[in-house]
C-alpha cells in the first residue's frame, strides 16, 4: 500500500502508510487486517444519511474507528458525547438539529429524536480478507472531523470542535515522542489496550488515532475490572501499551492479580504519583509515561514519572504565561505545531523554560483555609497516598457562618479507621488542611475515564454527610466579659439557656449536610438544662445526626466536661 502523508491540496489520508496486511486492530484476539478496514469504511459510508452531523455512540472501538472513517468520508463530523444517557442525549438533539443522527453498535440502546444506524447489522463488517485493496480516502485538513462534548458545571455539552488537520498534527508529534521513549524507529507492531472510553478526548488520542494515524493497532475492547485487563493484554502480541488513569491502574495494581509483561504505560486524566507509577513500572516491566493535555489543546507534553516531575512540551509546542485580564491569577497559554490558535490552560504551572513545567494543579483547584493555601490535587496526593486507601478525595465544603471552613476527606479504605487515616495526613499535611471529617464510602461517583467532576463530588458528599450518623464535635468558649452576664444574674452570673442553644444552632450551620438535613428553619424538639454555664467556661458542643426515618440532630452541651444542656432539633416536615 502506498499512501503519502503530504498535505496536497490541503488533503490528509485516512491512514498513515502502513503494510495492509498487518492488524489494525484486534478483536477477541482475532486481527482486523488494514486492507479489512478499508473495505469497511468503503462500503459502509454510502448507507449514512446524506446529512449530518452524527453522534458515535459506538462502544466497540473498531466499529468506533469505522463509523468515525464513514463519517468522514461521507463529509460528516462525529459528535462525540462524554455518556450515552437519556438526558445527555436529549441536549443534544435539542440543540443539533433535524439531520443529527446516531451511529451505534447496541441493538437496544435507544435514541429518541435522532435516526440510528445500527452498525453491527451491516454485513460489511465481516469482509474478504484477500480483497482487492481500496483506495486510502483523504481527507481536507480543514475538515471538521470531530467535536468532543464535556459536561461543563451546568450539565451541557460543550463541543470543541477539532479540524482533520489538528487531529492529524496532534498524533504525529505523540509518535516522535513515543519512538524516542520506546527506543523503535515507528510504532509499526505495538498494540494498544485502552481501559478509556473512545469518545473521551485522551481515548481517542492514544488508542484508535494512534493506530490509524500513527502506525500501531488498538484492542477493540474496553476492559474495565482487572481480571479482564490482564486477559485483554494476554491476547494480543507484544509490544503491546496500557492505555489507562491513575485511578484504574491503581484498581489494577491493588487487585494482586498477575498482569503480563506491558512494553508501555500511559496514563492521563490526573497527575500520577511517583510510588504509583513505579509500582505499575515494576508489575507490568514496562515504561510509564504521562500525558497532559485537555480537550480544548489536546494532548501538549509528556513526562517520565519515575525520572523527573518535569513535564516537557511535544515538538514545537510553546508555552508562557500571561496576566489575567480580570486581575485574578496568570494564565499559562500553549501555542505551535497543530495547535491552530494559542490555547490557556485551567492549570497553576511553574515555568522553568518555554518547553518544561511544574504542574500544581487546577486553577479551580486551590483552596485557602486560615489563610494558607494549598491544591485539592495536592492533599488527594496525600490521602491516596497511605498505605490501605484504595480511593480518596477532599471536599471543600462551599461555605460556613464564621467564614471558616476545613476539608472533609472521604475514602474508600476498608481496614483503616479515621482516626489512623488523620494520623496518617498530620505526618503529610499542614495541621490547618488535616481534616475534622474522614467518612466512610464505598465507592465514588467516577466517569468512565476515572475522572471525579466538581460537581459529581459535591453531590456525592452532600449526600454521604447527609447519612453519616458519624458524631461532629466542637469547642466554643464563652467570655468572661460578656455582656449578658450584667443582667443574668447580679452575683451568680450565667450564660442564659437561649444562648446555650444559639451556640448550638450556628455549630449546625458550619457543618453544611446537617444544614441540608434540618432545612432553614429546623425546630427544637426538647431541651434539658442540666448544669449552670459560668463566664469563662468552655463549651463542647457534640452533635449527633440520627439514623433511620427521623433524621434529627441530637445535641449535648458539656461545660468543663459536664452535661449541661442536652436535646434534639427536627426538620420542619416538609421542608427539606
Amino acid at each position: 500500500m502506498t499512501t503519502d502523508t503530504s498535505d496536497t491540496a490541503g488533503l490528509l489520508p485516512l491512514l498513515s502508510a502502513r503494510d495492509p496486511d498487518a492488524p489494525l486492530a484486534w478483536r477477541a484476539g482475532v486481527p482486523v487486517s488494514t486492507r479489512q478496514y478499508l473495505a469497511d469504511v468503503a462500503r459502509f459510508a454510502p448507507t449514512l444519511p446524506a446529512q449530518g452531523p452524527a453522534v458515535n455512540l459506538c462502544v466497540d472501538r473498531y466499529a468506533f474507528a469505522v463509523s468515525l472513517g464513514a463519517a468522514l468520508v461521507r463529509g460528516h463530523a462525529s459528535l462525540l458525547p462524554p455518556d450515552a444517557r437519556p438526558d445527555t442525549l436529549a441536549r443534544l438533539v435539542e440543540s443539533g438539529g433535524p439531520t443529527l443522527f446516531a451511529l451505534t453498535d447496541d441493538a437496544k440502546l435507544q435514541t429518541p429524536g435522532m435516526r440510528r444506524v445500527l452498525i453491527e447489522d451491516r454485513s460489511s463488517l465481516e469482509g474478504d480478507a484477500g480483497a482487492v485493496l481500496p483506495q486510502v480516502p483523504r481527507i481536507g485538513g480543514a475538515t471538521h472531523a470531530a467535536s468532543l462534548l464535556t459536561s461543563g458545571s451546568t450539565g451541557v455539552p460543550q463541543p470543541h470542535a477539532k479540524t482533520w488537520r489538528t487531529l492529524v498534527g496532534d498524533v504525529a508529534v505523540a509518535v516522535e515522542r513515543l519512538c524516542r521513549v520506546l527506543g523503535r524507529p515507528t510504532l509499526e507492531g505495538l498494540t494498544l489496550v485502552a481501559t478509556v472510553p473512545v469518545q473521551h478526548s485522551y481515548g481517542l488520542e492514544s488508542s484508535a488515532l494512534l493506530a490509524m494515524l500513527g502506525g500501531a493497532a488498538f484492542e477493540s475492547g474496553r476492559p474495565f475490572f482487572p481480571a479482564d485487563v490482564a486477559q485483554t493484554l494476554a491476547s494480543v502480541p507484544r509490544p503491546r501499551a496500557l492505555v489507562t488513569t491513575p485511578f484504574h491502574l491503581k484498581t489494577l495494581l491493588l487487585s494482586g492479580i498477575a498482569l503480563p509483561p506491558v512494553d508501555l504505560i500511559l496514563s492521563a486524566t490526573a497527575p500520577l504519583s511517583p510510588q504509583l507509577a513505579q509500582q505499575a513500572e515494576q508489575a507490568m516491566g514496562g515504561v510509564l509515561l504521562e500525558i497532559y493535555g485537555s480537550t480544548e489543546s489536546g494532548q501538549v507534553a509528556t513526562r517520565r514519572t519515575t525520572d523527573s516531575e518535569i513535564w516537557e512540551t511535544f515538538g514545537e509546542i510553546r508555552v508562557h504565561a500571561e496576566p489575567s485580564a480580570d486581575g485574578g491569577p496568570e494564565r499559562f497559554i500553549f501555542q505551535g505545531d497543530f495547535m491552530p490558535e494559542p490555547t490557556p490552560m485551567a492549570d497553576v504551572l511553574e515555568l522553568l523554560d518555554e518547553r518544561r513545567f511544574r504542574l500544581f494543579g487546577r486553577a479551580n483547584d486551590l483552596i485557602h483555609v486560615a489563610g494558607r493555601r494549598s491544591s485539592l490535587a495536592h492533599l488527594n496526593y496525600h490521602l491516596n497516598s497511605i498505605a490501605g486507601v484504595d480511593d480518596g478525595a477532599f471536599w471543600l465544603p462551599d461555605e460556613v457562618a464564621d467564614g471558616v471552613v476545613r476539608p472533609v476527606a472521604f475514602v474508600v479504605a476498608p481496614t483503616l479507621s479515621a482516626g489512623e487515616i488523620i494520623a496518617a495526613l498530620r505526618q503529610r499535611l499542614e495541621p490547618v488542611f488535616v481534616p475534622r471529617r474522614v467518612v466512610q464510602v464505598k465507592a465514588f461517583p467516577r466517569e468512565g475515564t476515572g475522572k471525579l467532576t466538581v460537581r459529581a463530588l459535591r453531590e456525592f458528599a452532600l449526600a454521604q454527610l447527609a447519612e453519616d450518623d458519624t458524631p461532629v464535635q466542637m469547642a466554643h468558649a464563652v467570655p468572661a466579659d460578656h455582656p449578658v452576664f450584667e443582667g443574668h444574674f447580679p452575683g451568680q452570673p450565667l450564660l442564659p439557656g437561649a444562648l446555650v442553644l444559639a451556640e448550638v444552632m450556628e455549630a449546625i450551620r458550619r457543618v453544611p449536610a446537617l444544614t441540608a438535613r434540618l432545612g432553614a428553619s429546623p425546630t427544637l424538639a426538647a431541651a434539658k438544662f442540666l448544669s449552670p454555664v459560668r463566664p469563662g467556661s468552655t463549651l463542647s458542643i457534640e452533635l449527633h445526626p440520627e439514623a433511620g426515618a427521623a433524621r434529627g440532630v441530637r445535641f449535648d452541651v458539656r461545660c468543663d466536661g459536664v452535661v449541661a444542656v442536652t436535646g434534639r432539633w427536627t426538620a420542619v416536615p416538609g421542608s427539606v
